[in-house]
């Protein structure tokens, strides 16, 4: 199990927030472990991909958490999608700012920012 303590380099300050929650309620999770080839080119190399935020073994379960601008979000649902569509078997959940707002209210943790720049 990572933990706050382990050397991990959020990429936003909401991620290092949910991962201040999963460690609180001793949930284990990785880091942006798996990257998934979305799309290749003739010869095979990987032209798009997607790499969720978090994984949670005991769950079987990724997390992406989104942001504040409307066109991340919009690329983030379609590479959920376009994921979801060739590996059914991946389970993942896009978490809303909403979501991710209520989340950490109704958990008592430290409101992070969700308006940063991320990809």
């Amino acid at each position: 199990m990572r933990s706050r303590k382990a050397t991990v380099s959020f990429v936003h300050p909401s991620e290092e927030a949910f991962a201040r929650l999963l460690d609180y309620y001793r949930i284990r999770w990785e880091y942006e472990p798996h990257t998934f080839v979305l799309r290749t080119d003739a010869d095979g190399n990987p032209k798009e991909c997607f790499t969720p935020d978090f994984y949670l073994p005991d769950y079987n379960l990724y997390v992406e958490l989104t942001v504040r601008r409307a066109n991340l979000n919009r690329r983030k649902r379609r590479k959920i999608a376009l994921l979801r569509a060739l590996r059914p078997d991946i389970h993942i959940k896009l978490m809303s700012p909403r979501d991710f707002e209520k989340l950490m209210l109704k958990y008592g943790v430290e409101r992070a920012p969700l308006d940063a720049d991320e990809e």
